[in-house]
């Protein structure tokens, strides 16, 4: 660049940054992840007949309310460490809180039932597939959301890889529990973890090199 370009572009001045702007690449993101996450999940799960009545019972809105805190937790905590030098602070301890609950209940759930009962319990029918079913679905917004970060300025990359892992795919559990039948606890807290700790991971590896600016 020229002397006088330079000269010239600062005595122009910067553009008004957008302050919106964080805000709005997260929301798209979002909205893409979450809209491809359900539509994989009819096309290839397909969803659960009897939603309609399931959705009526408290157990339903507790299984979702798993994957919907961690959604909240590791948004708080990606928008926090895609700016410069900004640790993820107490978005930490939200992602632990729900953690630490739907284990207590898992455990007093096992503590209570038969021992006959505890295995089936924890298993379910689809413990071999659930985290892959999960981590496949996550993988749209897995892509949406490192784009959101790649627009902003991380420098903990493989922290900031690792939250926007776990955003995609607790996004994406959202989505599967359209379809997935099990509905006990101690199942929720070991298979669905598994499956958002999946992308979660991946994040961290790939981090330093997708979100390197």
């Amino acid at each position: 660049m020229k002397t006088d370009d330079l000269i010239s572009m600062l005595a122009a001045g910067e553009p008004a940054m957008d302050r919106l702007a964080m805000a709005k690449r997260f929301a798209l993101a979002l909205l893409v992840g979450g809209v491809a996450a359900v539509v994989l999940m009819a096309l290839y799960f397909g969803v659960r007949p009897d939603l309609a009545e399931v959705a009526r019972t408290p157990v339903f809105w507790a299984k979702l309310a798993l994957p919907g805190s961690l959604a909240l937790g590791s948004l708080w905590l990606s928008t926090r460490l895609a700016r410069p030098g900004v640790e993820g602070g107490a978005a930490w301890a939200s992602l632990c809180l729900p953690i630490i609950v739907v284990w207590l209940a898992a455990i007093a759930a096992l503590w209570q039932a038969p021992t006959e009962a505890r295995m089936p319990m924890l298993l379910g029918i689809s413990w071999k597939e659930c985290p892959f079913n999960i981590a496949m679905l996550s993988v749209p917004g897995f892509i949406s959301v490192f784009w959101a970060l790649r627009g902003l300025a991380p420098t903990r990359l493989r922290l900031a890889g690792a939250g926007g892992g776990l955003l995609a795919g607790s996004t994406a559990t959202l989505a599967y529990c359209l379809h997935c039948p099990e509905m006990e606890v101690p199942f929720w807290g070991v298979w669905y973890l598994s499956g958002m700790l999946l992308p979660a991971l991946f994040g961290a590896i790939v981090g330093p090199y997708l979100l390197r600016w």
